[in-house]
């Protein structure tokens, strides 16, 4: 307990009461010496008297509230003074206590110094509990507490409320499409439609198809009337996934929807408006790209209105554990396995690796280590050879690009099929197509 009161015989006396019926008591002569112990030491509940020289008790228990939303805070005021005792439930108290009191008050102050303990315990509980649904809900699928990512999912808060057009970058793996995701279910529009369109994996007249439909006799096997991708999701949210990899020709009529909300069919005459918000990402250099004369700079401009870097995980390595074990409890379950832990020596090799098929190479890894396991924990032999070897001392010096290469070359060369190269790699095919090509290892 806190006691406030610049009247030391009344001071005394409440402390003398709360100390027989059980409690530890500190005591403050006026706020600013009752805030310094708010601030310093755990308090259950402050009780204060309304008149004291500078800062009043009405204003005390403002700005207790202020430090200590929760703590809840009993006003002592003057026999009889009804005006107070309802400014100091205005001001936040939970109750008031008359004066003059003595040892006759002891069950009185008893039971209102309990129910006051109480009312402040049930609302820190209801706002955990609150807080902790807020979190699930918002983040539910997103583990880590590294500075980076916080600054990440900050911006996703932010700009969940805003129609923005938000461009997600970030090297493959790291969770692009989850973000996304999340800025829709988060959003006014989270409701209405949230539409994918993955714009690496198909030739352009079917991804021009996709996204904007076509109509009958349009082209061969257009059969009839089909309304596009961006139909689907007017009032909600299309993303467009690695947008870095649209053909140039659709680039412009992408541009005219993106200023307009406008567009036509393949093959058609009338001109569709819809309302749908815009997500993009890319693994890919967008200002590169621009300047190699194969993006259009003023698409550029008009997607990256607001961009979300996400980190890679080898930046994220304080959370590399706690998202293991995540990925550990989930996979277990999905597999019937009992609880698992991590050995001492899987732990180190994680941390040890560099990780460039981020948070899904290391879901991959958790998921075959989880399979393979036969004890309680996952031990090294669980884990791939290329995890094994963490990061080699001949691998010193090697810019980032080298590392990255010489690594998709020790996978190619393990792996039967392209496919199983990048399940092992946690990137997809198209990414890794690319990625060979551009590493010459074709």
């Amino acid at each position: 307990m806190l006691v406030v009161d610049d009247e030391e015989l009344y001071r005394r006396a409440l402390e003398r009461i709360l100390l027989r019926v059980g409690h530890q008591v500190s005591t403050a002569r006026d706020a600013g010496e009752a805030l310094s112990l708010v601030s310093s030491q755990p308090i259950d509940l402050v009780l204060c008297d309304v008149k004291m020289p500078g800062i009043n008790g009405l204003e005390l228990v403002r700005q207790v509230h202020e430090l200590e939303p929760d703590l809840p805070c009993i006003v002592i005021t003057g026999y009889g003074s009804a005006e107070h005792s309802v400014e100091a439930l205005r001001a936040g108290a939970f109750w008031y206590l008359e004066k003059p009191f003595d040892q006759g008050n002891l069950d009185v102050v008893r039971r209102l110094v309990e129910q006051a303990i109480e009312h402040g315990r049930l609302k820190a509980e209801n706002r955990l509990l609150q807080s902790q649904l807020r979190s699930r809900y918002r983040f539910e699928n997103i583990v880590g507490t590294s500075t980076a990512l916080r600054r990440v999912l900050e911006t996703v808060e932010k700009v969940a409320d805003s129609d923005s057009t938000v461009l997600i970058t970030g090297e493959s793996g790291t969770g692009k499409s989850l973000l996304a995701a999340q800025i829709h279910r988060l959003s006014p529009r989270r409701e209405q439609a949230f539409v994918e369109v993955a714009c690496t994996t198909l030739h352009e007249h079917l991804l021009e198809s996709e996204l904007f439909g076509h109509v009958r006799g349009a082209f061969t096997g257009a059969i009839k009337d089909k309304p596009g991708r961006l139909e689907a999701a007017d009032g909600g949210t299309v993303f467009l996934d690695e947008i870095g990899d649209i053909p140039p020709p659709l680039q412009a009529k992408l541009l005219r929807f993106l200023q307009e909300k406008a567009f036509e069919r393949v093959g058609g005459t009338e001109t569709i408006h819809i309302d749908a918000r815009i997500i993009a990402a890319t693994n890919q250099d967008l200002e590169q790209l621009v300047r190699d004369k194969r993006f259009r700079e003023d698409l550029y401009y008009r997607l990256n209105v607001i961009e979300i870097r996400v980190p890679p995980l080898r930046e994220r390595q304080s959370e590399i554990i706690a998202l293991a074990e995540h990925l550990i409890a989930r996979s277990a379950e999905v597999h019937h396995k009992p609880a698992l832990k991590l050995s001492e020596e899987a732990r180190a090799a994680l941390l040890a690796y560099s990780w460039p098929g981020n948070v899904r190479e290391l879901r991959n890894v958790i998921e075959r280590a989880v399979v393979l396991s036969r004890g309680d924990a996952i031990a090294l032999s669980d884990l791939p050879d290329r995890v094994l070897g963490g990061t080699r001392r001949d691998d010193q010096g090697l810019t980032l690009e080298e590392l990255e290469r010489k690594h998709i070359q020790s996978v190619l060369e393990q792996a039967v099929t392209l496919e199983e190269a990048a399940d092992m790699l946690g990137i997809n095919v198209a990414t890794l197509w690319r990625k060979r090509r551009r590493y010459g290892l074709e």
